[in-house]
């Protein structure tokens, strides 16, 4: 089990969290002899949420200990007996435990469209029922890590912008998280992704550290002034003293207060280096702009200003366009709940049959919805002399590749092809679980948040634009996209014989 800091990470046995499809279909597998057969299913998305160039990976925390405690207790079992499921089936259950494979890309990689981000390969009644499980646990966490990282990645870098600090993005966003687990994701992933703290007390808890905070508005009304609240902080915390000005009135109220504060600071002999300001309304920008040259005037130049009120990437980059001043974000609703959803899905891929291995292909209208079959594997190609990532490369299984000059293949178009040359390739993949034995060691968050912010210095500015960025290749080899193309033709054959 996943114990963070005391806390278990999942904190409850959530083997019955799968839709009743899935047991509609195991149950029928086993009554039909099916059941021992091993099948082969990709989780993949489609699109990328908020018109982003990538998404990041994150929830592999969440799916091992999920994989690892998977058993059907006592109350689980009356599940299936108040609901009229066979005798049979329900003593497979009795005996149930993972015993498949279980492939992914670790969490913090930038990951993209239409390629294999976890493959799940075992039983294929063991291999359904996890479904819904891998897939509420995935849909959710990397939408918060994607959230966060695009947020990461609006925020100026200290030397790009002139007279602009490097800024610090904080995660405040438990509040507005569809439920307790989600809070608690948000915080996390949101920290894996970049963040460099978070307001939530439990997470921050979870990985032993000081959760961060200032005050709200109502600390401000609850005293006979402005100027009586921030004194009263002040006296309380004059070792991190973040004042919120714009509960009255920003600029002639707000920061002037906040200026007499740090001057009876001063005169007390108070610690006045880590002194400074919030704003959470208004026009930011201008706000900052005039609320930095107050502070300065005034003798306060090492004041920070932090800035906050539903931040999301596009606004960050404009008020950094607009010459606002500001050393530190909290960003909330943008990373605990953000717009557009990654939509997951969970589809066969390929289905042992005595022991050969049968690829599977899902047709649609839509060419974007057909399934790349079999069982395969995901390379990235990165150019030696840039360290840049050039494509995500498909592969049959046992597929030998040029490691010189290869072609590769639009799997989506045959038209669109490319070769590149110079170029070193990395396997995405790494086996987490194999014969159902945990065989990979999950780092910390820690661990994940330097690997994610090296992982994305490989991804090329023009694909991580926040505006209409580049669309990355997902392409695959010349020999995978032919053999994937005859698949296809043979599928349109068979509904012309049917028809």
């Amino acid at each position: 089990m996943k114990i963070y800091n005391g806390y278990e990470r999942l904190p409850r046995n959530y083997t019955l969290l799968t839709d009743e499809y899935e047991y509609t279909m195991s149950n029928g597998y086993l009554q039909k002899g099916k059941d021992k057969e091993e099948a082969v299913f990709d989780v993949f998305f489609r699109k990328i949420p908020n018109g982003g160039g990538y998404a990041v990976m994150a929830g592999l925390d969440k799916i091992i200990p999920f994989i690892e405690n998977l058993k059907y207790d006592e109350q689980a079992l009356n599940y299936f007996e108040r609901n009229g499921y066979p005798k049979n089936f329900i003593e497979e259950l009795k005996k149930f435990k993972f015993t498949g494979d279980l492939y992914a890309i670790p969490d913090g990689t930038p990951i993209f469209p239409n390629e294999p981000i976890i493959t799940v390969k075992a039983p294929i009644i063991e291999a359904q029922t996890i479904e819904t499980a891998i897939l509420a646990i995935v849909n959710g966490a990397i939408s918060h890590s994607t959230g966060a990282r695009r947020i990461v990645e609006s925020v100026p870098k200290g030397a790009e912008v002139i007279a602009m600090p490097k800024v610090g993005v904080m995660e405040f966003g438990a509040r507005r998280a569809d439920g307790f687990e989600a809070a608690i994701d948000a915080s996390i992933y949101g920290i894996m992704a970049g963040c460099i703290g978070t307001s939530n007390v439990i997470a921050a808890d979870m990985l032993n550290m000081k959760a961060m905070g200032t005050m709200a508005h109502s600390w401000v009304e609850s005293f006979p002034s402005e100027l009586e609240s921030f004194m009263a902080y002040a006296d309380i915390y004059p070792n991190n003293c973040l004042l919120l000005v714009d509960t009255i009135d920003t600029l002639r109220s707000g920061v002037p207060n906040a200026i007499r504060t740090f001057n009876y600071m001063k005169e007390k002999g108070m610690n006045i280096n880590n002194i400074g300001i919030r704003i959470d309304s208004g026009d930011l920008a201008y706000l900052s702009k005039m609320a930095r040259k107050m502070l300065d005037n005034a003798g306060f130049s090492q004041a920070k200003i932090c800035l906050s009120n539903g931040l999301n990437a596009e606004k960050i980059e404009s008020l950094t366009m607009q010459g606002a001043v500001f050393n530190s974000l909290g960003v909330g609703d943008n990373i605990s709940k953000p717009e557009g959803n990654v939509g997951c899905v969970y589809k066969e891929v390929g289905l042992y049959e005595k022991g050969t291995l049968i690829p599977k292909i899902k047709l649609s209208n839509d060419t974007i919805k057909i399934v790349n079959p079999d069982f395969k594997k995901l390379y990235r190609a990165y150019d030696k002399k840039t360290g840049y990532a050039l494509a995500d490369i498909m592969t049959r299984r046992d597929e030998k590749i040029s490691k010189d000059n290869l072609i590769i293949v639009s799997p989506i178009d045959s038209l669109k092809r490319t070769t590149i040359s110079d170029f070193e390739l990395v396997e995405l993949q790494k086996p987490i679980f194999i014969n159902g034995e945990l065989v990979y060691n999950d780092p910390d968050i820690r661990t994940k948040q330097t690997y994610c912010n090296e992982q994305m210095a490989t991804i090329y500015p023009e694909v991580k634009r926040t505006m209409n960025p580049h669309e990355y290749y997902v392409d695959g080899t010349e020999n995978y996209v032919v053999f994937k193309n005859e698949m296809i033709e043979n599928a349109k054959k068979l509904v012309k014989k049917i028809s």
